[in-house]
């Protein structure tokens, strides 16, 4: 199970992430915002990360304006490692050597044909397992 989140200037671009998504038949959990009225991302962004976290999901997306925000707000969290990915080589990288968890996104950095592929890097690029990637994520979660 994928788990969304979105502020408000994520929120048009996590409507086309939906339609991707069950084009693809993937299941997912939305867990907001729900319009383009003004919200605080860091609700979502919490919301998410502990959905993954208590594993009621396996990975995450978040969107919000730029990604930055939403993206620092989920890393609060213990246990995840979210990435701020606005290329397809950075999604693929960290999900080798971070194994990361959650992918952000900027809504107004990027569009909804890159968000995608970006998408559809992470959640099929599976972590390397290597040891020397694997200490550097024991050394992060101390």
């Amino acid at each position: 199970m994928i788990a969304l989140g979105c502020d408000h200037g994520g929120y048009e671009l996590k409507q086309e992430v939906k339609k991707y998504l069950e084009s693809k038949g993937l299941e997912y959990k939305d867990f907001g915002c729900d319009s383009s009225a003004s919200v605080d991302y860091p609700e979502y962004a919490r919301k998410v990360a502990y959905s993954i976290v208590n594993g009621e999901c396996d990975k995450g997306i978040l969107i919000c304006g730029t990604g930055i925000g939403i993206s620092i707000a989920a890393n609060k969290v213990k246990g995840i490692r979210a990435a701020l990915c606005s290329d397809c080589f950075s999604a693929e990288a960290t999900r080798l050597h971070n194994d990361a968890n959650i992918v952000a996104l900027g809504a107004r950095v990027i569009g909804p044909g890159l968000a995608v592929k970006i998408i559809d890097t992470f959640l099929n690029t599976p972590f390397s397992g290597e040891e020397r990637h694997q200490r550097r994520i024991n050394l992060i979660e101390e």
